[in-house]
């Protein structure tokens, strides 16, 4: 069947487009519900910044050790972290608001990262750290990304009813508990464990893509933060799936072709989505004109 040879059998025949899979469902296990608190939160740009302020941690790591994933992933670790925690030191300690001291460190990460890169690798190395390259997973790079989807979504079950009240009313939870600080460092932490995780799929620049995406497509559709979640990730693994087939089909990059899924989702919720669609909102309009 035509649909068994497109969507079934790359799967069936080659074990990197199952490797490939697997490792995108966990990232989105793991992503998914980050991202629906950053969007909640409206920290999307954050997300972003940090997804690039990871290039030079990479790089070094990549200098050290080539395209080891360990090497990088730690790399990558360390200088979003740091960029994290130096973006909120400067401004606390100077009158830059934080979001501009964050493009401030972003910015010179990602120009680091890439001269790094350029001056020690090639062309064929940027382009891999850039945009990724989930083909080429291995057994070792599953099992980081599978623990990341795994620990983060055990902190985030354990942590969500702070982070639901951190995203309504923040004022409040910092008067009821002495920890929202302390729940705002570790969600910023998940944030770089997923970003990390993304990265190895995706590449630094678009690994953002699959934490917001699926955020943004889920809040057309979903009435509750839970069933954002459940709408973000299921996306995530769909957009994954019919990015993965078409990058085996007609030799497209598998990181562009799985965010170019999710905006041919998002774009149809835009219109659809029953929250706020452009369509529902129209037909709601009209038939309250008519009563």
């Amino acid at each position: 069947m035509p649909i068994y040879e497109l969507a079934i059998e790359p799967f069936v025949q080659f074990g990197f487009m199952r490797r490939a899979l697997i490792g995108c469902v966990a990232v989105s296990l793991g992503a998914g519900p980050v991202g629906v608190f950053l969007l909640l939160r409206r920290l999307s740009l954050t997300g972003d910044a940090l997804s690039h302020a990871i290039l030079p941690g990479a790089a070094i790591g990549f200098i050290f050790a080539g395209l080891s994933l360990t090497a990088m992933t730690i790399g990558g670790m360390i200088a979003g972290l740091i960029t994290a925690l130096g973006a909120g030191a400067v401004s606390r300690a100077t009158p830059l608001r934080e979001d501009a001291s964050l493009a401030t460190f972003y910015l010179v990460s990602l120009a680091l990262g890439v001269a790094i890169i350029a001056t020690y690798g090639g062309a064929v190395d940027v382009m891999h750290v850039l945009f990724g390259n989930v083909l080429a997973l291995d057994d070792s790079a599953l099992l980081l990304l599978c623990s990341i989807a795994t620990i983060s979504t055990l902190i985030v079950a354990a942590i969500f009813r702070i982070l639901v009240l951190g995203c309504v009313d923040p004022l409040f939870l910092r008067s009821i508990t002495r920890y929202s600080r302390f729940t705002d460092d570790v969600y910023l932490v998940l944030v770089v464990l997923n970003v990390v995780a993304a990265f190895h799929a995706v590449g630094t620049l678009m690994a953002v893509g699959v934490m917001i995406l699926p955020a943004a497509i889920a809040k057309f559709w979903a009435r509750s933060v839970g069933e954002m979640v459940v709408i973000s990730v299921a996306c995530a693994i769909t957009a994954s799936f019919v990015g993965l087939v078409f990058s085996f089909h007609i030799a497209v990059p598998s990181g562009p072709a799985i965010v170019l899924a999710l905006g041919v989702v998002y774009a149809f919720s835009v219109v659809f989505g029953r929250e706020g669609g452009l369509a529902y909102r129209l037909f709601n309009r009209t038939v309250r004109l008519e009563a």
